[in-house]
């Protein structure tokens, strides 16, 4: 018999509503199954207790270099993967994915997210919950909402205007639930000056009647300071057990401060989650060797190619230095919560740039670096030495799980000061130089850019980095991720210019111009734009023609072709530019891509569909998105400063529709 909350007795029902210990649901000794959750997006990190013996999974790559596939199917894939180890070791939730919008580069997290752009984030945020429910274990779709840095997060108060969270923060959360995430987690902060688990306008009002969520709300852990004005906010499950959580919700319903409605509603959400793990279809279609497999290919779908003068890579054999510790201890991954432990040892770049059989001869020079974490240098002469023989220099840097994790936000966007040093006296000895970046986030290169030929962003790409590395810089594969977020020239270049806030709050005064909207707004520079990155083909866009459906839905085709002998995918990108809105919006937004493998020499058909969300704007007046009548620009391009096709359409919806300007 299913059972519902009034089968159960008020003491049952508070106990419910209060997690059994850290990471399982109450079972009311016995009488109801527990729901195992478990950390995280990048690899299940399942522990006895907070952090010890945690399981040895498989440690993927973190969704900010997923996002980079642009590959639906690719985040897909990831979401399915993780589900196996979760199958395996008895977890039911998969505390994932997180959906936030990277508003600064010094986010702490940024490597969890997935991108400056929600529309990105939201469609790949969608297909890795997909990935993982498709196998029967839940998800948590995290951090709802506005948790944008780790500074003082559980008290400083993200303060953020309507049309800004309508636009930017909420849509990758919205897009996100069409695929009926099991649960949905609340952020640490506050938002609005009103703690995110305490606030009922975030989670009764938008999340579940605008947005129509109907599963599980949880806790982040360690934050709720009292049940009964969560649970009255709309709060149902609070993580992890608290001696003083039956309490708070009995006081207060003999004080009348709770009703019997708000307590059986939130516990019929908890009986609701308990069934779907009970009843939900579990089987693993890999083994961890497959998962190994697949951690690496993926890894392959997302490295980006940010710089090649002279056409330095793919390497064309010939003798090849390998300098820097991450050649031979890559990081895995960013640190906290998300940190997947891998149960696989990566072997070093330089052997595996070896056993390609492609006439290259590597050598590592690892007397060079001995510490990850503070790169104490030990023998620069001999370094220098090795560079200046070798026909290129290959330079692996970038930050450990130390330097982005949760919890901190990065001081700054530079690479560690011995790091850039090594860089630049490699390059002054050896012109061909190449720099292999393993980070999270974005980085400021400007000591050193222009100093080096390549430069290939690696990014946290899990236990098959250094496989997937050496894949591209033999050219056994092209390089075809692009970037999922604007790397600036420097940190005064961004919207906040890296302000943390008070400590009481932090203001969003850029409002929606978040990450290419700003720059694009403020017509500044950038390093590397939105949507960048290489190949090792080269592309031709032609023959654009959009096709209307209706007043607001259009189809965007195009062709591209592959002009080179190397077969390789390209990521085409479709914005929307509304030319004389009646209100401030961005130069233009992205709303559709496309990730298509193209063989040399021949050209593939593109079609993106657009909808009445391609050209609305969220209007606060109103309180509802809205499109204006008139001239919309549709731009197709390799980037979003790289367009290659525009063509122009006018809207005309019936003039009831329409406010009098």
């Amino acid at each position: 018999m299913k059972i519902k909350a009034q089968d159960l007795s008020l003491e049952e029902k508070f106990r419910l509503l209060c997690a059994e210990d850290i990471w399982q649901t109450n079972s009311l000794g016995g009488k109801l199954r527990s729901v195992r959750v478990s950390d995280g997006p990048h690899g299940l990190r399942k522990t006895d207790g907070w952090y010890d013996n945690p399981v040895n999974g498989t440690a993927m790559p973190n969704l900010s270099l997923i996002a980079c596939s642009w590959d639906r199917s690719a985040a897909k894939l990831d979401g399915a993967t993780i589900a196996d180890d979760c199958i395996e070791n008895g977890v039911d939730i998969l505390l994932a994915p997180g959906v936030n919008i990277k508003r600064t580069p010094l986010c702490g997290r940024n490597f969890e997210y997935f991108s400056e752009d929600p529309y990105l984030a939201g469609e790949l945020g969608k297909a890795f919950i997909e990935g993982v429910q498709e196998k029967g274990v839940g998800t948590s779709l995290k951090h709802f909402a506005c948790n944008n840095r780790e500074y003082n997060r559980l008290y400083q108060s993200s303060e953020v205007d309507e049309r800004t969270l309508q636009e930017i923060y909420f849509p990758a959360f919205r897009k996100s639930l069409e695929a009926k995430p099991w649960t949905v987690m609340c952020s640490f902060n506050p938002v609005n000056g009103v703690l995110s688990f305490e606030n009922e306008k975030l989670l009764k009002k938008t999340l579940r009647k605008q947005f129509g969520f109907e599963g599980t709300i949880l806790s982040d852990w360690d934050t709720v300071r009292n049940s009964y004005k969560s649970l009255k906010a709309g709060l149902d499950v609070r993580f992890p057990y608290c001696e003083t959580a039956f309490s708070e919700l009995k006081n207060a319903y003999e004080k009348g401060l709770i009703t019997d409605e708000e307590i059986d509603f939130s516990v019929n959400k908890v009986l609701e989650l308990i069934t779907k793990a009970e009843t939900a279809v579990k089987k693993t279609t890999t083994d961890k060797k497959q998962r190994h497999r697949i951690a690496a290919d993926l890894a392959k779908e997302c490295m980006v190619l940010l710089k090649n003068e002279g056409d330095v890579l793919p390497l064309k054999g010939g003798s090849v230095c390998v300098l820097g510790n991450f050649a031979a201890n890559p990081t895995v991954g960013g640190g906290g919560s998300a940190y997947a432990v891998p149960s696989y040892r990566q072997e070093n770049l330089a052997a595996l740039l070896n056993k390609k059989n492609s006439g290259i001869k590597a050598k590592y020079i690892g007397e060079f670096v001995s510490d990850p974490c503070f790169y104490r240098c030990v023998n620069v002469r001999a370094a220098l030495s090795a560079a200046y023989k070798a026909d290129v220099a290959v330079v692996c840097a970038g930050n450990t799980e130390m330097q982005e994790t949760e919890d901190f936000d990065r001081p700054s966007m530079r690479l560690n000061a011995v790091q850039e040093d090594l860089i630049l006296k490699v390059a002054e000895v050896n012109p061909e130089t190449v720099v292999l970046l393993y980070t999270g986030s974005a980085v400021d290169m400007s000591p050193w850019i222009d100093k080096v030929k390549a430069v290939l962003w690696v990014g946290f790409a899990g236990e098959g980095a250094n496989e997937a590395a050496a894949e591209i810089l033999c050219g056994n594969c092209s390089p075809c991720g692009k970037l999922s977020e604007t790397y600036t020239l420097s940190l005064e270049d961004t919207p906040d210019k890296g302000f943390a806030g008070t400590g009481l709050y932090n203001v969003y005064a850029e409002g929606i111009f978040v990450g290419y909207r700003h720059y694009d707004k403020a017509k500044k520079e950038v390093l590397f734009p939105f949507g960048h990155g290489l190949s090792y083909a080269s592309f031709e866009y032609s023959d654009l023609k959009i096709e209307k459906r209706g007043e607001t839905d259009y189809i965007v085709r195009y062709k591209i072709t592959n002009l080179s002998d190397t077969d390789a995918k390209e990521i085409s990108q479709v914005y929307v530019k509304d030319v004389f809105s009646s209100l401030s919006r961005p130069e233009k937004e992205l709303k559709g891509f496309e990730k298509t493998l193209i063989k040399a020499h021949d050209s593939a058909e593109i079609a993106v569909s657009l909808d009445f969300s391609s050209f609305a704007y969220y209007s606060p007046a109103l309180e509802r998105f809205y499109v204006e009548n008139g001239d919309f620009e549709i731009l197709v391009g390799a980037s979003s400063r790289d367009i290659r096709l525009s063509s122009r359409i006018e809207i005309s919806l019936p003039d009831e529709t329409q406010v009098s300007i």
